[in-house]
C-alpha cells in the first residue's frame, strides 16, 4: 500500500498550509524543536556521565536521575510536538530522506536501549548508585545512549541540510515545459525596441 496519499494529504492539510506559507512558524518550530533535542540531550548526559564516574559523583545516581529525567521527559515531548508539525509541511519529502530515516532509527536504537536499562539495572539502583562509578554493563548503557544521541543530533541536521533540493524537485515545473522557449520569450520581452528610424 502507498503512502503517497496519506502524505500528500497530510501536506496539504489546513496546518501544514499555514505553516509552510507563513514567514514566522517554520522558523519558530525549528527554532523551539533544536532548543527542546538539546534540552533532551543535555539531561540525558548528565545522567549518563554520572554513570561513566565522569560528572555528578558527589550524588547518587538515583537523586540525578529523579530531578533530570523529568526535564528529559517534557523536553521529548515538545520535540515530539514541533517535529511531527514541521513533518506536515513537507511529509512526503522527509518519508524519503535517508537521514530522516536513520534519525528515527537511531532514536527507537536509544529507547531501546533506555528500556533495556530501566528494566535491569535501574532497578538495583540503590545497591550501587551512591559509588563514583555505576557496574560495567551500566557504564556500556551510558555509552551506547551517549553515542546514539550524538548520532541522532547529526542526522537531524543532515535532514535540515538535504531536504531543499528535494522539495524543489517536488515542485518542479513539468518535463513538457519548453525552457527554451522561455528563455526567448523573457530576452525579448525585455530587450529594448528596435528603433524604426532610417539612418
Amino acid at each position: 500500500m502507498s503512502l503517497t496519499p496519506l502524505l500528500t494529504a497530510l501536506q496539504n492539510s489546513g496546518v501544514a498550509v499555514a505553516i509552510r506559507n507563513s514567514l514566522y512558524y517554520f522558523p519558530m518550530l525549528e527554532a523551539i524543536h533544536v532548543i527542546a533535542l538539546g534540552l533532551v540531550f543535555g539531561t540525558i548526559m548528565i545522567v549518563d556521565l554520572r554513570m561513566l564516574g565522569i560528572a555528578g559523583t558527589q550524588r547518587s545516581y538515583v537523586r540525578i536521575s529523579s530531578d533530570v529525567l523529568r526535564w528529559t521527559w517534557g523536553a521529548f515531548g515538545l520535540a515530539v510536538l514541533t517535529g511531527a508539525l514541521m513533518f506536515t509541511t513537507n511529509a512526503r519529502v522527509y518519508v524519503d530522506n535517508t537521514f530522516f530515516r536513520i534519525k528515527f532509527a537511531l532514536m527507537a536504537l536509544a529507547g531501546l536501549n533506555m528500556l533495556v536499562f530501566q528494566l535491569t539495572l535501574a532497578r538495583t539502583a540503590e545497591e550501587w548508585g551512591e559509588a563514583g562509578k555505576a557496574p560495567p554493563r551500566a557504564r556500556i548503557a551510558a555509552t551506547l545512549s551517549l553515542l546514539l544521541w550524538l548520532a541522532v543530533i547529526f542526522m537531524g541536521r543532515s535532514v535540515g541540510f538535504t531536504t531543499t533540493g528535494q522539495a524543489a524537485k517536488l515542485s518542479a515545473p513539468p518535463p513538457n515545459v519548453d525552457f527554451n522557449s522561455f528563455l526567448e520569450s523573457s530576452s525579448s520581452s525585455s530587450a529594448p525596441p528596435a528603433s524604426s528610424a532610417q539612418p
